[in-house]
């Protein structure tokens, strides 16, 4: 049985019409249509059509009471984009995402479980060399070798 996660990395380039030609390895669970949002960090979330609805229940079963909540909908729902790629695997993606996300040239596209995230290939490297050291101290608790939690 084949894992459905999505892993591993590439690293395609946007090109002048704000294409990105989506890795092989990630096209099939993404041909049935994809939604892309601003994700955390500045990188753009792409999530396969049905993940997505997935997501979209667990917020809306979030309370509207409370302002974080509010908040996270409205950010994410307000930069959501539908889409599907072309024959050639080609998405657009959507210029306040690409400006949201630091996008111009060189990308890194790294998969993320249920979604695949896309990022600047320079932000994505400074991103990677930050978090690495503390990845390689973790114990099976999570916690580092110095004794704090993990950032």
């Amino acid at each position: 049985m084949a894992i459905r996660a999505f892993m591993g990395n590439a690293h395609p380039r946007l090109d002048d019409k704000g294409r990105v030609i989506l890795p092989a390895k990630f096209r099939d669970r993404l041909s049935d249509g994809l939604v892309m949002v601003k994700g955390q960090e500045h990188c753009i979330y792409v999530w396969p059509r049905e993940a997505f609805e997935t997501q979209l229940a667990d917020i809306q079963s979030r309370s509207i009471t409370n302002a974080k909540d509010r908040a996270f909908s409205r950010v994410l729902l307000a930069s959501a984009y539908e889409d599907e790629a072309d024959k050639q695997g080609r998405v657009t993606l959507p210029a306040d995402l690409r400006a949201w996300a630091g996008l111009s040239g060189e990308l890194t596209v790294v998969g993320q479980f249920d979604h695949v995230e896309i990022w600047d290939l320079a932000a994505w490297a400074d991103y990677e060399a930050a978090h690495e050291e503390g990845f390689a101290q973790l114990d099976e608790t999570g916690v580092s070798a110095t004794g704090s939690p993990a950032t």
